[in-house]
């Protein structure tokens, strides 16, 4: 079996504690996301294409949440000679230490300062574009407006806030169709 193949639940825990982005997590992430969000990688993709399209010459591009890296890479890739600079944050150093690894393999002179930190504590600045790639849903419904006045503030004018989220519905027949 590839070690990068999501397992950790396979098997029955006597007593399953609380879900971390540690670094078995990490080691299996990307198996994980895929087959958890259907479509991951048009995503992926999708928000490279916005940032072709959208982002501003010498703003910030912040990736909240940015786990191993995949969309700042996408973002990366397509914002090359603007003179932008790409602000990942994640708040697990397992997460980081393997998105800094992933960022390391492609040669970029778009600069990407990786933090180890909260989202709600970094202060959003000159952003022609903010991505929350499946990462509102990690935090308290209570925390979530400010965090985005937070980005608003920050966005310059034109900016571009690309929000994916999984969606519930408490109407059965919604969620179902939702889910298949």
């Amino acid at each position: 079996m590839n070690s990068s193949q999501d397992n950790l639940f396979a098997k029955p825990y006597q007593q399953v504690s609380d879900f971390q982005f540690d670094d078995k997590v990490a080691g299996v992430f990307n198996d994980m996301i895929r087959r958890s969000v259907p479509g991951y990688g048009q995503i992926i993709n999708t928000i490279g294409d916005l940032a072709q399209k959208y982002a501003a010459p010498n703003s910030k591009i912040y990736d909240l949440g940015c786990s191993l890296g995949s969309a700042t890479l996408s973002i990366r890739r397509r914002v090359e000679g603007r003179n932008c600079q790409i602000v990942a944050i994640d708040n697990s150093e397992s997460m980081i230490e393997r998105c800094q690894e992933n960022l390391s393999a492609y040669v970029s002179e778009t600069p990407v300062e990786l933090i180890c930190g909260d989202i709600r504590d970094i202060k959003i600045e000159n952003a022609s574009m903010v991505v929350l790639n499946f990462t509102m849903q990690f935090l308290a419904p209570s925390d979530r407006e400010s965090l985005l006045n937070n980005i608003y503030q920050g966005l310059i004018p034109g900016g571009l806030l690309i929000l994916s989220e999984k969606l519930y519905f408490k109407e059965d027949k919604i969620q179902a169709t939702l889910d298949d």
